[in-house]
């Protein structure tokens, strides 16, 4: 697992094909995401985001003031909605963003906002 502060992160360790969760390969985004993410309509368009890129998960709100965001999908698409995640075209201000990459565990329909 690998954790990344910042809106970049070069040299994430990432699942190769061996270690992708289920028998067809989606793997489990796990993030948090730090700024102002709260009260400026993140978790829609994240949901929106995640939907566009055919990904099944949850987006929400945390008593911290951040934002916590579980996607699964194909790695590529994945790893787009986390690029997205750290870009400055999210609503807000994101200050930075922590995440980890593992095997899916499934379980999800669509996307969800809470």
């Amino acid at each position: 697992m690998a954790a990344s502060a910042g809106r970049h992160s070069a040299g994430r360790d990432q699942p190769g094909p061996e270690s992708a969760g289920g028998d067809d390969g989606d793997i489990r985004l796990s993030a948090r995401v730090f700024g102002v993410v709260q009260g400026v309509g993140f978790r829609f368009w994240t949901m929106g985001k995640a939907e566009e890129l055919g990904l099944t998960g949850l987006v929400k709100n945390l008593d911290d003031g951040s934002v916590s965001v579980i996607a699964e999908g194909p790695q590529n698409r994945v790893q787009d909605l986390l690029d997205w995640l750290k870009s400055d075209n999210t609503p807000g201000r994101v200050e930075r963003v922590e995440d980890t990459l593992s095997a899916a565990e499934g379980g999800f329909r669509g996307f969800n906002a809470r």
